[in-house]
């Protein structure tokens, strides 16, 4: 019983915000149960024997101090430095790496490093890491755009993104070797002192440029598996010819209920559809209904370790890589118009004001009555109701008043959703990026958000009652200690807060910079304050959606952690449910697993989105875009475009003729002789300098007046009490200067990335 409760305190100690607690005090912030309570005892015992947890001065427990020598996962950072992550975590966290001392690292590689003291900062030791060898390599293909020496003797491969920058000969590129296609390089011989890396092409991929080859890149790049086993699409073709919808008598028959999915567009894969029933004094009945996926994908077969391999499904422009075969995410699994489908529902009781009274979960079989589109649901909403049966016009409506009721007391409970809208993507015929769109916004969405938390949170509640390891989403509360850099930024951005927030606090600042051009640099600043929601068994809730008790239930056709929570409450409606036989470590290290998948789609996913925008504009070198100054650093400003959402980097040296100096602190830039400052926020007209495709970044220069003197804002970038700005609509995201979209704590887990986008302008 022991063994469960290992990692879970390991990552305890491990949070950034945890303060050394006594034994019984951290069981009862962990939700260990009294009978448990001497298996979670003799777990601390044994991570203290082996030192991985140490006693304080208070008979408090904490993680052990940083070491001499560390071993660890190195990440390299573009400009030289790096960090490593310790395979035994430490008081400390991550160990940095300056530049110059990685030892030819490559990111992903695991790696030992002496350690050394840098002095105190803010009260704290400093430590920094020296890479004194490299044990295991990470990675050993790279993809990049094959080129030639100008002498045309060598052939050479630039990976692209930010892991890995040098170059990699290639000893024999063979005689069909084209200058510009894109390859997967495989090393043989890995760089060491002034020596490059060699390798040789594994794999052409397509002249760089269109949607299709630079997908494929981003596949290979981040090892993302694109195809399936013969035995796991044997077995879901198995699953497909075995499905009978009147085979299960036990399940509950809801076909004759009006349920309609509300999706995007060009979505295939329906995996959730909603119903609504009158209760006494003014209540609703919520039908949460969710494709009952663990009735086709069973722990014990090829397809089910591959889906669980996958974590999840990855979204790209015209391509999915899906956690699923197509034969059942497509087909039988979704729950299409008109199709005899199997369920979990979650039938939530309300009352008049939007209050939960009442669950419970259910195996079921529902007919669809209707698929719409948010677009067309909205329409519905705003009175365009030709062509739709009276029945589903009323639960649409019946929807948007639900879903405002449940909308408002969840944000009076202090649910926190950061201000940070998308682009859509527009493609030719051809599957190029032409121009991009804001993202439809439309009431809908919230509906089907709201309904999805409610349905996450039911199930969720259900398995914490029978007390069974499951994998919770958990989102800690922010890191209190940044509340102090947080307001001096704020403060820049010419707005009060205290160093203590509370989620009111938040709330009311993101308000107030609502519509205003520093409103994405405030936005930003409290996502990096939040930590990344993740997969575990521990019994912490979810911060930014004000849950106490959360899981991922209603996407199971596109993410694993939802298949294992339906499989247990599948034994339990079946009376199969055992707690003592699931394995609380293995539910942490699938944890593990399953948030490191979802981190990996998440960037390539971004990764893609900003590199196909950026090989857009390549061809618009010298346009002139309007945009808004999202950070300040030592060695420049980054303006972020309003249209595009793309950021782009101003090097001081570039902002003319004055000695620019940079103080990131107070978010501006200050010219010394003429006194002009430049400050987050502020609006700037900028030229495109430079697209650089393989480093996906963009160099700017600002067109006309720079700075302003004083408070005053420069031209029209800034006044006090403007409530415009619409211009100043920003995007999510940034490491260097980049493009991306990183999804707010809130909307990561109600936001729903049902398909690739389609969008296109007609010939």
């Amino acid at each position: 019983m022991a063994e469960k409760y290992l990692e879970a305190i390991i990552k305890t100690l491990a949070d950034k915000n945890y303060q050394p607690l006594k034994m019984r005090q951290l069981a009862r912030r962990m939700g260990v149960a009294d009978s448990d309570y001497a298996a979670f005892r003799d777990a601390v015992k044994q991570l203290k024997d082996a030192g991985r947890v140490v006693y304080g001065p208070k008979n408090d427990l904490s993680l052990p101090p940083m070491p001499a020598r560390v071993v660890g996962v190195y990440r390299a950072n573009a400009r030289g430095f790096g960090f490593i992550t310790p395979e035994e975590p430490n008081a400390h966290g991550d160990l940095f790496v300056p530049e110059g001392d990685s030892l030819d690292a490559l990111t992903g590689d695991t790696v030992a490093a002496r350690v050394t003291r840098g002095g105190r900062r803010d009260g704290k030791m400093v430590y920094r890491g020296v890479i004194v060898e490299i044990l295991a390599r990470g990675n050993n293909r790279f993809v990049g755009e094959l080129n030639r020496s100008s002498d045309g003797n060598l052939w050479f491969v630039i990976p692209q993104g930010r892991g890995f920058s040098d170059p990699i000969l290639i000893d024999d590129a063979g005689p069909a070797a084209r200058e510009g296609v894109k390859v997967v390089a495989e090393i043989i011989h890995y760089p060491s002192g002034a020596d490059l890396a060699r390798g040789v092409i594994v794999e052409q991929l397509g002249m760089g440029g269109p949607v299709d080859v630079e997908t494929l890149g981003i596949i290979r790049e981040y090892g993302l598996p694109d195809a399936f086993s013969d035995q796991a699409m044997a077995d879901a073709r198995r699953a497909l010819e075995a499905f009978d919808p009147a085979g299960d008598p036990t399940r509950e028959d809801f076909r004759d209920w009006t349920i309609v999915t509300i999706d995007p567009d060009d979505a295939r894969d329906y995996d959730d559809a909603i119903s609504i029933h009158p209760l006494p004094a003014g209540g609703r009945r919520l039908g949460v209904h969710i494709a009952d996926v663990s009735h086709f994908v069973t722990p014990d077969t090829a397809l089910g370790q591959e889906a669980r391999e996958r974590g999840n499904s990855v979204y790209f422009p015209r391509k999915v890589v899906p956690m699923l075969p197509e034969i059942l995410s497509n087909g039988v699994c979704s729950l299409q118009e008109g199709q005899d489908r199997f369920v979990k529902t979650a039938l939530i009781d309300y009352d008049a004001r939007g209050n939960v009274i009442g669950a419970r979960l259910a195996n079921g079989v529902i007919r669809s009555s209707r698929r719409l589109t948010y677009r067309q649901a909205q329409g519905i909403l705003d009175g365009r109701t030709g062509g739709y049966d009276g029945p589903v016009v009323k639960l649409v409506r019946e929807m948007e008043s639900l879903a405002r009721r449940i909308e408002a007391r969840r944000r009076e409970e202090g649910m926190l959703h950061l201000d940070l809208p998308e682009v859509e993507l527009v493609l030719s015929e051809e599957g190029a990026v032409v121009d991009v769109e804001a993202a439809d916004e439309s009431y809908t969405h919230t509906i089907i958000e709201m309904f999805m938390v409610e349905g996450n949170e039911a199930a969720a509640r259900l398995l914490d009652r029978l007390n069974v390891p499951f994998l919770r989403r958990i989102h800690p509360e922010r890191d209190v200690a940044s509340g102090k850099h947080l307001a001096e930024f704020v403060r820049a951005c010419g707005h009060t807060i205290g160093h203590e927030l509370s989620r009111r606090d938040i709330q009311d600042l993101i308000r107030r910079v609502r519509g205003r051009p520093e409103s994405y640099a405030v936005n930003l600043a409290l996502l990096k304050t939040f930590e990344q929601a993740e997969y575990s068994p521990m019994r912490i809730g979810h911060y930014a959606l004000a849950s106490e008790c959360y899981c991922h239930f209603t996407s199971p056709i596109r993410r694993y952690p939802d298949l294992t929570v339906h499989r247990l409450i599948d034994a339990h409606l079946r009376g199969r449910l055992d707690p003592e036989t699931v394995d609380g470590a293995e539910t942490t290290a699938l944890g593990r697993h399953c948030s490191f998948t979802e981190r990996r789609a998440e960037r390539a996913e971004r990764d893609l989105r900003g590199l196909l925008v950026l090989i857009m504009l390549s061809d618009r070198v010298g346009e002139v875009l309007d945009g808004v100054v999202t950070g300040v650093t030592s060695f420049g400003l980054f303006v972020q475009s309003s249209k595009y959402l793309v950021e782009g980097l101003i090097r001081l040296e570039d902002l003319g003729d004055d000695w620019w100096e940079s103080d990131p602190p107070r978010g501006q830039v200050i010219a010394q002789r003429t006194g002009k400052r430049i400050r987050l926020g502020d609006l700037l007209k900028v030229r495109i300098v430079q697209v650089d495709l393989v480093r996906r970044e963009m160099d700017l220069a600002v067109v006309g007046e720079i700075g302003r003197k004083g408070g005053q804002s420069a031209g029209k970038a800034r006044k006090d009490g403007d409530k415009g700005a619409k211009g100043a609509k920003a995007g999510k995201g940034r490491k260097g200067a980049k493009t991306g979209a990183k999804r707010p704590a809130s909307a990561a887990d109600t936001k729903r990335r049902k398909g690739p986008s389609r969008r296109r302008r007609g010939t």
